[in-house]
């Protein structure tokens, strides 16, 4: 329940990967999506948001839109869409990364489970 002291320690973590390992490094990334959810946490719903698009965006390119990073990525996105009210974008989110999972992991592995939980919301 520290989400400011957590808040401080993701930047600063975020600021220390960005300049060792760059904007696009995975483990930035990574660092980024952390953030975007202790924001949401806080409630700071559009800067959380606007994070999460970004983390999605660069893992779409850099890893691809099956990785299994950038399918959490979705999820994220979608939970936070799913706070702000937006749950047409929400539902589609989850059903992105559902129908992606079910093809990468098969319908009844843990994490294609997890997206059915979470598009039955």
């Amino acid at each position: 329940g520290k989400y400011n002291e957590s808040e401080a320690l993701h930047r600063h973590d975020l600021e220390g990967r960005e300049k060792i390992l760059g904007t696009d490094h995975p483990d930035t990334l990574t660092s980024v999506s952390g953030l975007a959810t202790v924001l949401q946490y806080q409630e700071k719903y559009n800067e959380s948001e606007m994070m999460n698009r970004h983390v999605l965006e660069r893992q779409e390119k850099i890893l691809g839109p099956d990785h299994p990073y950038t399918l959490i990525s979705v999820h994220n996105l979608a939970g936070v869409l799913q706070c702000q009210g937006k749950y047409d974008e929400s539902e589609m989110m989850n059903r992105r990364a559902l129908e992606r999972q079910e093809k990468i992991l098969g319908p009844d592995h843990p994490h294609t489970l997890a997206s059915v939980r979470n598009l039955a919301g």
